[in-house]
């Protein structure tokens, strides 16, 4: 029964996991990966800067071990001079308390030693220590940069494939049907181009019948009578015929003048057509 349960845990975990990786937003889970590395770099630094602290301490605690073992052993030189000095003039007691003296500054003396030997060593490795500290936080240093680069160079992606996924979208939806209340643009050039090829075929059908046919011939008797009229108008102005002036007047019988047979009067007004008429005054 408990590994069942385990196994459905664990199913359960990985259907959740898959469904959040599914639903998350890339550019938020890039922008969380690029604040770790940023809180990591944040972290060796920290570390490197108490190594290089330690290195430093190191340093300060030798330099005074090195300061008391030279203070010791100047001691202990003193204290032998007087001692010998103090049993050359016979004073046996004094020179005996003076090398009593110079072996106490000399065990002392012994005893810095030893811390200097260990400060040396122990300032040796936090040199090492700190050296390798800097390089680390040099080289996750360029990592980081590299990332940052990298972000702006993802983030450009993410966004042309967001713009291609839109336009693969719009796209798609002129072929697709978008919903049961959208049509497509397909069908709706389908059924614009079948009215016009009905309004078409009903304009021929329309054409060849005799109420169409009498419509053509009252308009070019319409037009015919109107230009007449424009003819008999300019004659009247003293004006040229216009545009299809001949084609407006009545057909002549052959050996006669397209115009008028009645005589002219002095009054009336001479054509400026170049129409031949006859001359009322005699030649020269």
């Amino acid at each position: 029964m408990s590994n069942y349960v385990r196994r459905r845990w664990r199913y359960l975990m990985a259907k959740m996991t898959g469904d959040f990786e599914e639903r998350a937003d890339p550019k938020v889970q890039l922008e969380q990966a690029i604040y770790e590395a940023q809180d990591q770099h944040r972290r060796l630094v920290e570390q490197a800067a108490n190594v290089i602290a330690n290195q430093k301490q190191t340093e300060m605690q030798l330099n005074r071990a090195m300061e008391e073992l030279e203070k010791v052993s100047g001691s202990t030189r003193q204290a032998l001079r007087m001692a010998a000095d103090a049993g050359g003039r016979g004073d046996a007691a004094k020179a005996g308390e003076y090398n009593q003296t110079a072996e106490a500054f000399a065990n002392r003396l012994i005893a810095t030693e030893n811390q200097v030997e260990s400060l040396k060593t122990m300032s040796l490795q936090t040199a090492q220590a700190a050296q390798a500290a800097k390089v680390a936080v040099q080289q996750n240093s360029a990592a980081l940069q590299r990332k940052l680069s990298e972000r702006q160079k993802l983030l450009s992606q993410l966004d042309q494939a967001k713009m291609q996924e839109q336009l693969n979208t719009a796209m798609g939806s002129l072929s697709t049907t978008v919903g049961q209340d959208t049509p497509t643009l397909d069908q709706v050039r389908t059924k614009i181009e079948q009215r016009y090829a009905r309004a078409l075929g009903t304009s021929e059908l329309g054409g060849q019948g005799v109420e169409a046919r009498m419509l053509e011939v009252e308009q070019a008797a319409m037009g015919s009578e109107a230009q007449g009229r424009l003819a008999e108008m300019r004659q009247s102005m003293g004006l040229g015929p216009g545009p299809g002036a001949e084609a407006a007047l009545p057909a002549s019988a052959p050996g006669e003048i397209g115009t008028s047979t009645a005589p002219l009067s002095p009054a009336d007004p001479q054509p400026a057509d170049g129409v031949h008429q006859r001359s009322t005054n005699p030649k020269p």
